[in-house]
């Protein structure tokens, strides 16, 4: 019997993890669909405002080029790592994590690296090697364009004053609640495009071409950040709704073998209570 309750109590104790898992997939659920609407309506406008750009930085003279398409001899590195607050997530944050960190042996190994922890997993992570210059974890307590605008310009100081040579963004790219791609985005300096002489466009401008290009190029680089904070939000909700809802079907399905299991003891049980009487009773007949 003693058997027969630690059964009990292991089917008590996973139906109240079943419960805790299906309620907080539904609330991500709830989230994601707030988040996913918010990302599918920024996408063109960040993919037109960073396309525009290029194309006309594509057009200026070397030696008319932005402070922020400087290239440099690279070895001081900056990586803005972009995970979550918060796990039960599945491999969402150890993804980002292993990426960082490959980037940072295989790809700028001779290289002075810091990091830029969005993100208390990235935090707490990364600041074990001494190397975390910031930690913007409080950014998601109110994700808005203002405020990822503040540390988008605070990276665009450092580049500029020259603390750091180059700046890369490692971040989850939503594609659909099951399905996150690990994006490593340069940030800075700006990743300049090939010109294709096939094409021509031509633009009337006011005020003057340059003046144009000193202006949006701010505004994209924030509005980059902004984007790339805003995929890996919705894909923290969607990898947390796919996590609980796995974990959900993987209770129900052991709940339903302790359920199984608990009744064959319990048959077990009572068929030998019956063999003890039934054998009882013939030795007082005999």
């Amino acid at each position: 019997m003693a058997n027969l309750k630690e059964i009990r109590n292991r089917i008590s104790s996973v139906s109240s993890t079943m419960q805790i898992t299906s309620a907080m997939k539904m609330v991500s659920a709830a989230k994601l669909k707030k988040a996913q609407d918010a990302i599918t309506a920024m996408r063109p406008y960040a993919d037109k405002l960073t396309e525009l750009l290029q194309d006309l930085s594509a057009t200026l003279d070397a030696d008319s080029g932005s402070k922020f398409s400087e290239q440099r001899d690279v070895k001081k590195v900056l990586i803005v790592a972009i995970t979550s607050n918060r796990g039960l997530c599945g491999a969402f944050n150890s993804n980002i994590i292993k990426a960082v960190n490959k980037i940072t042996t295989e790809k700028y190994a001779n290289k002075h690296v810091s990091y830029v922890a969005v993100g208390k997993k990235a935090n707490d992570a990364f600041k074990k090697t001494g190397n975390v210059i910031a930690n913007k974890s409080d950014i998601f307590d109110d994700l808005t364009f203002d405020n990822v605008a503040e540390l988008a310009q605070m990276l665009m100081d450092k580049f500029v004053a020259g603390e750091f040579d180059k700046i890369e963004i490692v971040y989850n790219k939503f594609k659909n609640a099951a399905t996150q791609e690990i994006m490593v985005e340069q940030f800075l300096p700006i990743v300049p495009i090939e010109k294709d002489d096939n094409v021509q466009l031509e633009y009337i401008f006011e005020p003057s071409k340059i003046e144009i290009v000193e202006q949006l190029i701010p505004k994209s680089l924030k509005t980059q950040l902004y984007k790339g904070i805003r995929d890996s939000f919705a894909s923290e909700h969607g990898a947390r709704m796919t996590a609980m809802h796995k974990a959900t079907d993987n209770a129900t399905e052991l709940r339903d073998q302790l359920k199984l299991t608990y009744n064959k003891a319990r048959q077990a049980a009572i068929t030998n209570e019956i063999l003890e009487i039934v054998g009882g009773a013939e030795a007082l007949n005999n």
